[in-house]
């Protein structure tokens, strides 16, 4: 059942939303060669209790930290650890903030240059994938128009969408119905309508879209090697187009 949001709850979930931009530009901001992945941990967690806000992360399904940090070839789910970042990397950060009941989600990829030009295309054509769903979270839209469009965008661009995650509705759970694929799929699915927020996150590969899992049983990498770019946006969709309630 997809539950639609009232006013009042979207604007819980818009400041949840602020705390998780918050953080997000913070560990964006400290990411930077020779700084190890506890580290931006560490930075997280303090700055989500500063906002007075809760880890949606931490102890989800025995997820150990309050940030997701996935390197160069991981996709998604990378846990922290003592790892150093190194130049030439690309890291793909992600929160998740409890506040008043209800949840957002949100995630980035920042470049720790030098970046080989290649995956610094791949990082912007998954920034474009994201501005382009968010465009499509119209009421009256129906929920395949974003994958398809997404889709689109990243095949014609030379890479490829990850197809074995996907965004997903989100509100007093971090995980509610549709989910919300980045491919186009059989049928439109669901109409579109006020209330609804979507967690979007396109997920993309330089190489091959198929995915292997590290033996943590949590991190998600590119089978064969290649890069992966990650980002994503909380957006209700309101009578007055798509509200971005992870935007700073």
């Amino acid at each position: 059942m997809i539950v639609c949001k009232s006013a009042a709850e979207l604007e819980k979930m818009r400041a949840a939303g602020q705390i998780g931009a918050r953080v997000l530009a913070q560990v964006a901001a400290h990411a930077a060669p020779g700084v190890s992945l506890l580290e931006l941990e560490a930075l997280a967690e303090k700055e989500i209790a500063a906002g007075k806000g809760e880890p949606a992360f931490k102890g989800y399904r025995g997820y150990p930290c309050v940030l997701c940090t996935s390197v160069n070839e991981e996709i998604v789910h990378g846990i922290p650890s003592e790892r150093k970042l190194r130049e030439g990397d690309i890291l793909s950060i992600d929160v998740g903030i409890k506040l008043e009941g209800f949840y957002v989600d949100t995630a980035t990829t920042v470049l720790l240059e030098p970046v080989a030009p290649e995956v610094k295309t791949l990082v912007r054509v998954t920034r474009e994938a994201l501005d382009i769903a968010v465009k499509q979270a119209r009421a009256g839209n129906y929920l395949n128009d974003i994958g398809k469009a997404v889709q689109q965008h990243v095949e014609g661009a030379g890479f490829n969408v990850v197809r074995e995650f996907v965004g997903h509705g989100i509100g007093t759970q971090l995980h509610e119905e549709p989910q919300v694929p980045n491919y186009a799929t059989p049928g439109r699915g669901p109409k579109l309508r006020p209330g609804m927020v979507l967690a979007l996150e396109p997920m993309v590969t330089k190489g091959s879209p198929a995915v292997k899992m590290r033996p943590d049983r949590w991190t998600a990498v590119v089978a064969d090697g290649g890069h992966a770019a990650h980002f994503e946006h909380c957006v209700a969709v309101t009578q007055n187009g798509p509200w971005v309630l992870t935007e700073a």
